[in-house]
């Protein structure tokens, strides 16, 4: 298996609990295709430097697995589908930095 991370825009007018439900989701997927949840960041609601599908703002979730193709594959179809979606990247890694928090929220 291999490690990941995915981030997530989701769309700025969401409510505290659909965004709760699609954090629950996708890890919920990614445990029952076979993958391990390492880490998810929530980084907040965000400027985007360009508007997308004219939203000035998304907020960003983060997800760090392991995994394997099945995974990656059952995540990217379910995410394409996803109306609350307008963005994702999946990136892989050899290690994963469980660490540093870039975009960790002031307490």
């Amino acid at each position: 298996m291999a490690f990941y991370e995915n981030t997530i825009l989701a769309r700025q007018d969401l409510a505290e609990k659909e965004l709760n439900d699609i954090k629950n989701k996708y890890k919920e997927l990614i445990n029952a295709s076979s993958g391990n949840m390492v880490k998810i960041e929530d980084w907040g609601l965000l400027n985007l430097s360009k508007k997308i599908n004219n939203f000035k703002k998304a907020f960003f979730i983060h997800y760090k697995f392991e995994g394997d193709k099945k995974t990656i594959n059952e995540l990217e179809k379910k995410i394409k589908l996803d109306n609350s979606v307008i963005r994702h990247l999946t990136v892989k890694y050899k290690k994963l930095d469980t660490e540093n928090e870039f975009f960790k929220k002031d307490q």
